[in-house]
């Protein structure tokens, strides 16, 4: 485990730039008669003389100095000692036009240099730029190029730097990227320092690689579709999708069933082996081989119910206890646990995006977020520190994700719990949880993360989501985000701070939505019938994950729902043909017996 180290406050006493400019000039000038004296000694005493060897030649030098004064050389003409004096003005106005050297202070320190570009180059390389408005002082001449663990806020005790380059305005640093071995810097912060009385000290904020992609092996983005519509499907009935037509499925990967503690498919990542249940992952293999040929994409949804006692190194060390969730809270609080989030995302990642196993485009890190005690358990703390932590984990995903497959997306899911105050049953509010992550990315070092909401009515069995509800209401502080206020999440996806690293609107999914059919199987098929319609015009919906093919008994049972599109014995209900016709040329006549329902055309 790597040491935290001192940050140290001082002041430092601001050179005369005046002398800086005078002894500049003086260097300069000593500079050019040097120069000069030595052309002189090459090629005017160079010449033969009758004096004895090791003798002075008195006499050849005084008549010379009294003769008329020809060229020393053919080398050295007005036009050279031109150059030469030339150069040495342009040498004195460099100096004279050198940064400022500025005082730091406690206040502007830790923000002096700003890191502008942390970028893979030539696969192999990461090169980091920064800049400053002037140069700091400190102990000497240099920058100091330092790495970070993802969990690290300080330079380590006893770290040495990576690197150093004379200090300027602007400067560039370049390292090896070490991408698989046992130091690689895929997921290392960098930072820069300057020693101040024979210590580091950090005087920019860290930044992470922002294009891991740079270094991928694949690059698959998933195949051209007709529509957004796209399902959760019942693997037992894989075969009677080619019926609906669909362009996307979501399906998830418990990381209980696909890990083993031996044998297995052993996969060795920055020097550890981990080992992977061949028989689930040839199952796998084979559900995503028939949904692609059937041309549909995948999104997986990696969730993190592995044993904390078989398996600690996954789970945040404050979740592995205490807990009835079903999934943990992600491990990026330590060395072991990072390794270990980024094995499993490189491995999957590696498998699912060309090598002959199936296709993955979209990658859904953990379950509904905000959920701390449903889905995503971590002892309780306040929204910003439990935030910090997914975040941690989160991006150690996404990069492990990328580097294997650069055209790959990656998201984190939020549930429908918008404002609603949720801290006081122990929740996070989707909202407070969206805005802090987003910001932390974008300080530190912005990647382009997607968000898979699931606006599910509130409650849950609200079918009948456009009547009015306190619920929903079309301002920003609405405590929740149906399809009634859909526009409400994306219209605050369009804010500048939550735009891409292009300017563009993040990509947004629907991975899980549905309605019951409890109330009624023609209210259900009204209430899809209305909610693709909103979808469609808002335009910001990237797919649609329809929650779910087959009624799920355990759902019937503990919460009245039954949100399949047929019952669990496979009889089709009337949403089943309302969906698997909604964007065809049949689409007026599967839902004009919805108008009269909604109280609306649409």
């Amino acid at each position: 485990m790597r040491k935290k180290g001192r940050i140290r406050s001082g002041k430092r006493v601001r050179r005369n730039r005046k002398l800086v400019i005078l002894s500049s000039i003086v260097a300069a000038s000593a500079f050019i008669f040097v120069v000069a004296m030595t052309l002189y000694v090459i090629f005017g005493m160079n010449t033969e003389s009758n004096a004895p060897e090791g003798e002075l030649a008195d006499e050849a030098i005084f008549e010379t100095s009294f003769e008329e004064p020809e060229p020393v050389s053919e080398y050295l003409n007005e036009s050279i000692v031109s150059s030469i004096t030339d150069a040495g003005y342009s040498v004195t106005e460099a100096l004279q036009g050198r940064p400022e050297t500025v005082e730091m202070t406690d206040e502007n320190r830790s923000s002096f240099v700003n890191i502008d570009n942390c970028l893979i180059v030539d696969t192999k390389k990461v090169q980091i730029d920064c800049s400053s408005e002037g140069i700091p002082s400190s102990d000497d001449k240099y920058y100091y190029l330092f790495e970070e663990a993802t969990f690290e806020d300080s330079i380590p005790e006893d770290a040495e730097p990576l690197d150093k380059i004379y200090k300027n305005e602007s400067a560039s640093f370049t390292v090896n990227l070490n991408k698989g071995e046992a130091d690689s810097r895929l997921f290392s912060k960098f930072i820069v320092a300057v020693k101040l009385d024979g210590e580091y000290v950090s005087i920019s904020k860290p930044k992470y690689i922002t294009n891991p992609g740079a270094c991928a092996g694949y690059s698959y983005g998933g195949m051209k579709h007709h529509s957004i519509k796209g399902l959760l499907p019942d693997p037992l009935r894989i075969g009677e999708l080619a019926d609906l037509n669909l362009s996307y499925c979501a399906y998830n990967i418990p990381l209980s069933h696909i890990l083993v503690p031996s044998g297995g498919i052993a996969y060795t990542y920055n020097g550890v082996t981990y080992h992977f249940n061949t028989g689930v992952m040839e199952n796998y293999d084979d559900l995503f081989k028939k949904l692609n040929n059937m041309g549909i994409d995948v999104a997986a949804i990696v969730l993190n119910n592995a044993s904390p006692s078989t398996y600690p190194d996954l789970t945040h060390p404050d979740a592995r206890r205490g807990s009835t969730a079903p999934y943990y809270m992600f491990n990026g609080v330590t060395d072991d646990g990072v390794n270990a989030c980024a094995a499993v995302g490189s491995f999957l990642a590696g498998r699912y995006s060309g090598s002959g196993h199936g296709n993955v485009s979209m990658w859904i890190i953990a379950n509904e977020v905000n959920a701390r005690k449903e889905y995503n358990y971590m002892p309780f703390v306040d929204v910003d520190t439990y935030t910090q932590a997914f975040t941690k984990a989160f991006r150690v995903f996404y990069n492990a994700i990328v580097s294997q497959n650069s055209a790959a997306k990656v998201y984190f899911s939020l549930d429908q719990r918008w404002t609603m105050n949720s801290q006081k049953t122990g929740d996070y509010d989707a909202k407070d949880v969206l805005d802090i992550l987003s910001s932390t990315i974008k300080e530190e070092g912005d990647i382009d993360w997607g968000l898979a909401a699931h606006p599910y009515s509130y409650p849950n069995g609200n079918t009948a989501f456009w009547k009015s509800s306190k619920y929903t209401t079309h301002s920003v502080d609405t405590p929740c985000i149906s399809m009634d206020n859909l526009e409400v999440l994306t219209d605050y996806m369009q804010r500048q701070e939550m735009l891409d690293t292009e300017g563009n609107v993040r990509s947004i999914i629907l991975s899980e939505m549905g309605y019951s059919s409890t109330s009624g199987e023609t209210l259900q098929a009204a209430a899809f019938a209305y909610a693709y319609s909103i979808m469609e015009k808002n335009g910001h919906i990237d797919a649609l994950m329809f929650s779910r093919q087959t009624d799920a008994a355990d759902e019937i049972a503990a919460l009245k729902l039954a949100l399949g599109l047929q019952t669990t014995g496979g009889r089709h209900k009337y949403i089943y043909n309302v969906f698997k016709y909604i964007d065809t040329d049949k689409r007026k006549d599967v839902i004009s017996f919805a108008y009269d329902i909604v109280g609306k055309t649409f």
